[in-house]
């Protein structure tokens, strides 16, 4: 990949694919299955202890290894042929070089110029400083939010053309819950744009409510009492 696609940005162009396809992963024996059941809010809340620029260095670099490890388990199914270009629901992004010009490439090409972006970002000192005493840059934010959005978009693809693969290796549960974890923390620090995610906003209605407040253990009956008749009959689905 040439020096200038790693330096791109990309845009949506809001060009709709020739069919709608069905949404399998909303989907309620679906969107059910994850692999933790507490509320990712409390998981993403800037610590009062840690610096905002270091709270977001981590986390970032973070869905960066966690969305690439993710993308990796179906990547022999993104090909050229299946994946002739980056689409996500109504979407189809192209990648866009530091002078502006729009190409067109592959889903695979995409994801392997996002991932090869982000992993130079996040491993250079000068903009993920590691040392101790060294300052975050002026650009830490829109470098940050640039990430984000570039992540967003692999994330959207996953679901949108290879969730199929992933339920068929057993991975939507931990799709949903990084899917999860991703939106509730670029929505708490507001890194991605609204009108960028809407695309998912269904989905994300779905994974991101709140988790409901466990309710307290019953007290225990008497000996003599009779149970409940719904004592028998309540099942709790998680």
């Amino acid at each position: 990949m040439s020096c200038c696609m790693r330096k791109s940005k990309t845009k949506p162009n809001g060009k709709k694919p020739p069919a709608e396809e069905k949404k399998q992963y909303l989907e309620a024996e679906f969107t059910k299955v994850r692999v933790v059941d507490f509320d990712l809010k409390e998981l993403v809340l800037l610590p009062r202890e840690i610096d905002l620029n270091e709270w977001l260095a981590s986390n970032t670099t973070t869905f960066f290894n966690l969305i690439n490890l993710q993308y990796s388990t179906i990547s022999e199914f993104c090909t050229g042929d299946t994946c002739q270009a980056m689409t996500a629901c109504n979407t189809i992004y192209y990648w866009y070089d530091e002078r502006g010009k729009k190409t067109k490439c592959t889903a695979p090409q995409y994801v392997d110029f996002v991932m090869s972006l982000v992993q130079k970002l996040v491993t250079e000192e000068e903009n993920f400083p590691t040392k101790y005493g060294k300052e975050f840059p002026n650009s830490f934010d829109s470098l940050v939010k640039k990430i984000c959005r570039y992540l967003f978009h692999v994330l959207a693809h996953l679901y949108w053309a290879h969730f199929k693969e992933t339920v068929a290796l057993d991975l939507q549960g931990h799709l949903n819950t990084l899917y999860a974890h991703f939106i509730v923390f670029v929505r708490e620090f507001n890194l991605v744009e609204p009108k960028e995610t809407c695309i998912m906003d269904d989905l994300s209605e779905i994974l991101c409510a709140p988790v409901p407040p466990t309710p307290a253990p019953a007290a225990p009956s008497s000996p003599n009492s009779a149970p409940s008749p719904s004592s028998h009959n309540h099942v709790t689905e998680r």
